[in-house]
C-alpha cells in the first residue's frame, strides 16, 4: 500500500531528527513567557481586564507612557525578508525564519535583550517600509537581517528617517563594529595606527559598504574597494549611487584594476565577496600585512596560507583564532541603545562599541587574539555601557 501524504511527512521528519541540527530546531529555538503570575482572580483582573483598561486608558492620553508600562522599549524586531540568508541567498522569508530564531536566542542568550523574529513575504521596498513602520509601535528597536543589497541600504535608510527607535542592519553595522575593533588591535600589534593603513576591501555589498564607510570614519590612511568588475573608481561605468558615492571617497591612490594589483604594497585585505585571492597576491602585500579573510563557509584565501606572509589574519569562521562575529556587536550595542532609551543609532555609537570591543582585549593582544571570543563575559557589559555613555553624548538618550 502507498503511503499517505501524512504518514510519509512523519516518516521524513524523523529521519530529519537523526541529524542533531535538526533535532535542536524542533519546534523552534525561543519561546515567550510570562514575567508575572496569575494565581487567581485577582492577578487575573489587574493583568488583563478590568484592570488594563486603566493602563490603556493612560497610554491613549500620553503615548509616551507605553514605553513603561508594555514591553516595547526593552524588544526588538528581528525583521528579514529572506533575500539574502547566511551563504544561501534568496531562499525566501519560511526558510529564513530558522535563522531569524537564532538571531533572537543571540540576544537573549548574551545581553538579556528579548527579540522577535519577523520574516516578510514581500520584497519591495516600499512593502517592507510600510510594513515595518506599521509594526513599530510595538518594539523598542528594529534589526534587519538578511536583506539584499542595495535594496537593504534604501530601507534601513527610509526607516531611520520614518522611526523614533534605532534601525540597525546588522549585516552592514555589526560586521563593520567587529572589523573596527578588530583591525584598530591588529595595527596596535604590528606598531601602527588606522591612519598609517593603505586598505582594500573586496566586496561592495552590504557589509562592503558598512567596513568601508566605518574605517573612513575611524580615520584609515586610505581604503579601496572591488566589486565583481573590479575596483571602484571616479568616473567607472555602471555604478549604482551606493557604489559612486563610495568611490567618491575612497581610493585616493588612484588604482583601476583587479582587487589581486591592489593588494601590492597594501597593509590591509579586508574579504567580504565570496571571491578568491591567490597566495602571491598576499605574498605582494606590505611588511606585518593584516589578512581578514571573511567569506563564510570559504575564505578568500586559506588562513593558513595567508599566515605564511601576514602578521595577522582573522576569518568568519570558529575554527580559527580571531573570528568576527557579528554576535560580539549586535547584542550590546541594542542593549545599549535600548537602556538609555536611544532614539536611533548614531555613527559615533557604531565607532564606540567598536573601541570598547577592542579594549576587552587589553594586554593580552597576540597574533592569534586580537578580537574576543563571543562567549567573553565582558563583551557585552563594556559595548553596552560605551554605547549607552556615547547615546548621551550624542544627545539621542531619553532615559
Amino acid at each position: 500500500m502507498a503511503a499517505t501524504p501524512s504518514s510519509a511527512s512523519s516518516a521524513s521528519v524523523e529521519t530529519l531528527d537523526l541529524d542533531p541540527a535538526f533535532a535542536l530546531h524542533r519546534g523552534g529555538k525561543i519561546e515567550v513567557r510570562s514575567t508575572i503570575p496569575v494565581r487567581d482572580a485577582d492577578d487575573l483582573s489587574l493583568a488583563y481586564t478590568p484592570g488594563v483598561a486603566r493602563v490603556c486608558t493612560a497610554i491613549a492620553e500620553t503615548p509616551a507612557l507605553a514605553l513603561d508600562y508594555t514591553w516595547a522599549s526593552r524588544v526588538v524586531a528581528v525583521v528579514s525578508d529572506g533575500t539574502a540568508v547566511l551563504g544561501l541567498g534568496d531562499i525566501g522569508p519560511a526558510a529564513a525564519m530558522p535563522v531569524m530564531e537564532g538571531k533572537a536566542l543571540l540576544f537573549k542568550e548574551f545581553a538579556g535583550v528579548d527579540a522577535v523574529p519577523i520574516c516578510l513575504d514581500c520584497t519591495d521596498v516600499d512593502a517592507l517600509v510600510e510594513t515595518v513602520a506599521r509594526l513599530a509601535p510595538s518594539f523598542g528597536g528594529v534589526n534587519l537581517e538578511d536583506i539584499s543589497a542595495p535594496r537593504c541600504f534604501e530601507v534601513e535608510a527610509r526607516l531611520r528617517d520614518l522611526l523614533d527607535i534605532p534601525v540597525f542592519h546588522d549585516d552592514q553595522h555589526g560586521t563593520a563594529i567587529v572589523v573596527l575593533a578588530a583591525l584598530r588591535n591588529a595595527a596596535r600589534l604590528t606598531g601602527r595606527t588606522l591612519g598609517d593603513l593603505r586598505a582594500v576591501v573586496a566586496g561592495a555589498g552590504a557589509s562592503g559598504v558598512a567596513v568601508t564607510r566605518i574605517l573612513l570614519e575611524a580615520g584609515i590612511g586610505d581604503i579601496a574597494v572591488s566589486d565583481s568588475k573590479g575596483l571602484l573608481y571616479e568616473g567607472r561605468d555602471g555604478l549604482h549611487p551606493i557604489k559612486q558615492a563610495l568611490a567618491r571617497d575612497t581610493n585616493k591612490a588612484g588604482h583601476t584594476g583587479s582587487t589581486e594589483e591592489a593588494l601590492a604594497g597594501a597593509d590591509v585585505f579586508v574579504g567580504l565577496s565570496g571571491s578568491t585571492v591567490t597566495e602571491q597576491a598576499i605574498a605582494s602585500m606590505a611588511k606585518d600585512a593584516i589578512v581578514f579573510a571573511l567569506s563564510n563557509p570559504t575564505p578568500e584565501v586559506h588562513p593558513e596560507v595567508a599566515a605564511r606572509h601576514a602578521a595577522v589574519v582573522a576569518t568568519g569562521r570558529s575554527d580559527f583564532p580571531n573570528q568576527i562575529n557579528n554576535v560580539l556587536a549586535f547584542p550590546g550595542v541594542f542593549r545599549g541603545a535600548l537602556d538609555v532609551r536611544a532614539s536611533t543609532i548614531t555613527e559615533n555609537m557604531k565607532v564606540a562599541a567598536a573601541d570598547a570591543l577592542a579594549g576587552v582585549v587589553g594586554d593580552d593582544l597576540a597574533a592569534a587574539y586580537v578580537i574576543p571570543s563571543p562567549f567573553d563575559e565582558r563583551v557585552a557589559p563594556a559595548v553596552t555601557a560605551a554605547v549607552a555613555a556615547q547615546a548621551r553624548a550624542d544627545g539621542v538618550a531619553r532615559a
